[in-house]
This record gives structure tokens, sequence and C-alpha cells, in this order.
């Protein structure tokens, strides 16, 4: 088998990345070979485990906040998955040499094809994030899609940092839930650092997913699949919020460009 032929192995006994899921380096961050399917599969595989685990999508403005950002860049290169949402992470990948890589791992899709196929496993789901209005709204149209999904916490919280005490009270909450997934929209980087401290107080997996939460709950639009599929999702949602996001996109990306160019990515080599 080739060095950089495709492997998957889905049950590993500590935090980390599965040694047999090939990752690059780009940006100075780890980003994880694992496609929607397989990133399932992992976390059903997770789902009795002892300790916390984080995932983070990670695309080009996430780097770029990484590459100004030791502490962010250390958190996520601690993480158990750091996923590629982006189309430009799986053009990457696929030219150094991990040709499996077909599509990015869209946090919309991984949610739904883990709360869909969770349901025979019996994954229970916390929804953490947004506004009680687009949380509450997407609970519901996630149990109208998937009859016999078990949500076992529903809840926005404040839009600051919060206290020890709140967080302390936060992590029994989701303890005392029993979740095995929970959701986190609360926008890069606060839902990373988030989903970093939160890891270390639960034993639950911790995906950060940003935007999710108010395409699936229908308050903003997501972009049709061709402009996804050709790597133009940045240019919709830069059109729809351009005050918003334009400093996100239009700088954000530029640093992300420098830097693969500067800085080549390069495989790296899987640890045991």
């Amino acid at each position: 088998m080739s060095d950089l032929a495709p492997m998957v192995q889905l049950v590993r006994t500590d935090s980390m990345t599965p040694p047999a899921v090939r990752s690059y380096l780009a940006c100075g961050v780890r980003i994880d070979s694992f496609q929607i399917d397989t990133m399932v599969d992992q976390v059903l595989a997770w789902k009795d485990s002892p300790a916390g685990r984080a995932a983070h999508l990670c695309n080009a403005y996430t780097l770029s906040l990484a590459m100004r950002d030791r502490t962010l860049q250390d958190l996520l290169n601690r993480a158990d998955a750091n996923l590629p949402d982006g189309m430009p992470l799986v053009w990457i990948a696929r030219r150094l040499g991990l040709t499996h890589m077909r599509d990015r791992v869209y946090g919309p899709d991984l949610m739904i094809a883990t709360i869909d196929r969770g349901r025979t496993h019996g994954l229970r789901h916390y929804l953490y994030g947004s506004t009680p209005e687009v949380i509450g709204l997407l609970q519901t149209s996630l149990r109208e899609r998937f009859p016999g999904v078990e949500f076992v916490g529903v809840e926005s919280g404040p839009f600051r940092n919060l206290t020890d005490t709140e967080e302390q009270e936060l992590a029994k909450r989701i303890a005392d839930s029993g979740a095995d997934v929970v959701w986190v929209g609360l926008g890069t980087p606060r839902q990373d650092l988030f989903v970093d401290r939160f890891r270390e107080l639960v034993p639950a997996t911790f995906i950060a997913v940003g935007a999710a939460f108010d395409f699936h709950a229908g308050t903003k639009k997501q972009a049709p699949r061709v402009v996804q599929r050709f790597g133009f999702e940045w240019l919709f949602r830069l059109v729809t919020e351009p005050r918003r996001l334009w400093k996100r996109y239009l700088i954000g990306n530029a640093r992300f460009v420098w830097s693969v160019v500067r800085r080549r990515p390069r495989l790296i080599s899987p640890t045991v």
C-alpha cells in the first residue's frame, strides 16, 4: 500500500486523532483527512469513551486567525479532529496525495449526517449557542426532519464569556444530561475556545459548527451546492452579509493564500 493511501482507523483509546487518519500541516495547523462518513463513524466510536473530545471545522478564515493567534493555533493542534470545512483544504489534501478526499466536511452536512445515523445508535445530542429564537427553530426543524432524535439539552447561552461559576454549572448540566455530542454554534474563534475548554470538563464530543445553527433553523440561506462545490461559498456569504463578513473573507482569505504560498503545506507522518 502506498504511504499516501487513505487509511481510517476509527477506534482509539486515547484522546488524539487516530494515527491511520492521515493529516497535513497548513498555516501551522494540523488538518485531518476525514470525510463526512468517516467522521460520523468516529463520533459513534467515541460514544462510550470516558474522555471528552474536541472537533473543529477549519477553513481559510480559521487558519488565517490561527496564523496570528498562537493560543488558537495551539488549541487546534491539540484537538481530536480538525476537519477540512473548505474546498481549498480539500484541494491541498489531494495535491499532497490524499486522493480519497472528494469533498469538504461541511459543518451543516456533518451535523445532519450524525443526527440521522445516530438515531439507530441511541446518540444523545445537546445544542448550545446562537439566540433563543434560532436555537428554538433549530430544535423544531431537526425533530421534524429526524423523528426519534434525542435532544437532552438545548440552550443559547449569553453573548459574553462565561464566569467561572457559569462554566462549572454548564459543565454539570451537560454531564448530567448524558449527552454524547454537544453541537456548539458560537462563531469562530469563540466556539473553538469553548470546545477546547469543555472537552476537559465533560466526557462528551464537542463539535464547533458555526453557522449550521442558522442554516438548519432557516434564518440564513445556504449557498447553492454548485457554488459550494467550486469553492465560492465565501463569495455567496459575502454578498448576502457584506457589512459583517467583508473583513473576514477579503482580508482573511488573502492571508490564507499568502501563507499557503509562503509555507507550503506538507503531510505529517502518523504517530502511534
